[in-house]
């Protein structure tokens, strides 16, 4: 039998860890730093939390209710979005990363508006997973949240349906549709692998109702991946200078 500390250093819970732990690390005194959601961007925020306890002056932006919630009885400092002059880090998790692109699919928590905004406001955005999250393809676990407006929310849904998906309205319990912290409605569309996601990005954007969506293209630089042999920094190529 396999003894216990060894199998504790290959569970999910201990590598979203130990890459939530090497993320803080890059936190610099005096920071503000955009705070993810969902349960790895939770562990970041425990560590930035440390942190603080220790002396180092942070301020956080949080993308959710429940990080705000969290950070603020941890005793981190926070903003809203438009009080930073600047967000100088974001930090959070994903649900797929696709390993050539570094790109992204992310609202399984539901905070999907909130976090793309805070990361595209961020002057650097990090991301934080264990190693069961990479993927070939985006799409290949999980279907693309869209994020629409309660009202007459079945015309996004028959749109994204002509666009080859299959939506399924997320439901936070039997009879009552899960609402985001903006009051808006999720759909899970199954598109399967994709092969072109910005144009199916763009195609999402044009419908009338949608908010937005849980693919975030280019937006990253770094992922760090919790691996049983240690953490592994992942990092986009960025395009050569003209000549």
């Amino acid at each position: 039998m396999t003894p216990g500390p060894v199998r504790d250093r290959r569970s999910t819970g201990w590598l979203k860890r130990l890459a939530a732990a090497y993320a803080a690390e890059l936190v610099e005194p005096g920071m503000v730093v955009g705070l993810g959601s969902g349960s790895t961007a939770e562990l970041v925020i425990r560590e930035l939390a440390a942190r603080v306890r220790a002396g180092m002056a942070l301020t956080g932006v949080p993308t959710s209710r429940r990080s705000e919630r969290l950070a603020r009885r941890l005793g981190i400092s926070l903003l809203a979005p438009e009080q930073a002059p600047a967000i100088d880090l974001a930090i959070d998790g994903a649900d797929e990363v696709e390993r050539e692109t570094l790109n992204l699919l992310k609202g399984r928590g539901g905070a999907l508006v909130r976090e793309k905004l805070v990361a595209s406001l961020a002057r650097r955005l990090v991301i934080v997973v264990d190693v069961s999250k990479l993927v070939d393809r985006l799409g290949e676990r999980m279907p693309v949240p869209v994020e629409v407006v309660p009202f007459a929310w079945t015309g996004p849904a028959r749109e994204l349906e002509r666009l080859g998906g299959r939506p399924v309205l997320r439901v936070a319990a039997p009879g009552r549709p899960y609402r985001t912290d903006n009051g808006n409605l999720i759909l899970d569309v199954d598109f399967g692998p994709l092969d072109q996601p910005e144009a199916l990005a763009r195609e999402i954007k044009l419908i009338t109702g949608v908010v937005d969506h849980g693919l975030f293209l280019g937006l990253t630089d770094t992922v760090i991946v919790g691996e049983p042999a240690g953490v592994r920094v992942l990092r986009r190529e960025q395009p050569s200078p003209p000549a």
